[in-house]
């Protein structure tokens, strides 16, 4: 029996994490619904906040699709203030 076999592609090289700091103070209700919008965001593979520190979120993207100007965007979009506080 013939096997093919096929590399897979390996994301982590185009994986970026970035840390963002929202001014909004944001419920619990709210921050679910930043993670969800987020994740559903083409360029977007993670979104979370800080477990201690509700203000930092922690968003993942890859890089061949996606920028930190476009996660800023994304945070624009849902009408809150984000800036970027450096990549992790």
């Amino acid at each position: 029996m013939d096997e093919a076999v096929q590399k897979v592609p390996d994301e982590s090289k185009n994986a970026v994490e970035i840390v963002v700091h929202i001014k909004e103070d944001l419920g619990e209700e709210q921050r679910k619904l930043v993670v969800s919008a987020l994740e559903k965001t083409d360029g977007i593979t993670g979104a979370e906040f800080c477990l201690l520190r509700n203000h930092l979120m922690l968003v993942n993207y890859d890089k061949n699709v996606f920028s930190s100007q476009d996660a800023l965007k994304s945070f624009n979009s849902l009408n809150l203030h984000a800036k970027l506080i450096g990549p992790i």
